[in-house]
């Protein structure tokens, strides 16, 4: 059996583990729903740049099963394709299960969070994010009303 090099006696380990910290913030936002798409980069680049951890990666993990986190070129002829895409391929005026069961109308607004999904992990070095020049990160909420959101940030590293 093969032995890989970052599982030990069946548990997995970072590096020497040893230097490696975590932190955990929730950073709270209101959105407006409806596709709203809200540029959190700056956040998330204050929060990794007051840490105490220098390299590392950055989760960020929005809670709620109406929204999702992406990175995009945060520009309007973008932001509206997106939003287009979106309507195009998951369109709100269909009919969906989870509308006929519960009755609030946004059964369109889970299937497209699914599709995105909550999550994203960026590297950063020097406390700087490793983005391309273009490239933010987004929260997207796809919900049918306005919602106030939590947003999971966990650094690691060291």
């Amino acid at each position: 059996m093969p032995r890989w090099p970052c599982f030990q006696s069946g548990r997995s380990y970072i590096g020497r583990g040893e230097n490696m910290t975590t932190q955990s913030k929730t950073i709270h936002i209101s959105t407006k729903g409806n596709c709203d798409m809200i540029d959190i980069t700056s956040e998330i680049a204050a929060e990794i740049k007051n840490s105490n951890i220098n390299s590392g990666i950055a989760t960020i993990f929005i809670t709620g099963s109406t929204a999702g986190v992406t990175t995009i070129e945060y520009e309007g002829g973008v932001l509206s394709d997106f939003k287009d895409m979106w309507n195009r391929n998951m369109p709100s005026n269909i009919a969906y299960q989870h509308d006929q069961r519960w009755g609030d109308g946004n059964g369109y607004s889970h299937v497209r969070a699914s599709l995105q999904g909550p999550s994203l992990v960026v590297p950063f070095a020097n406390k700087k994010m490793m983005l391309g020049t273009w490239q933010q990160i987004i929260v997207v909420d796809f919900d049918n009303r306005p919602r106030s959101r939590d947003i999971v940030l966990q650094l690691l590293g060291e």
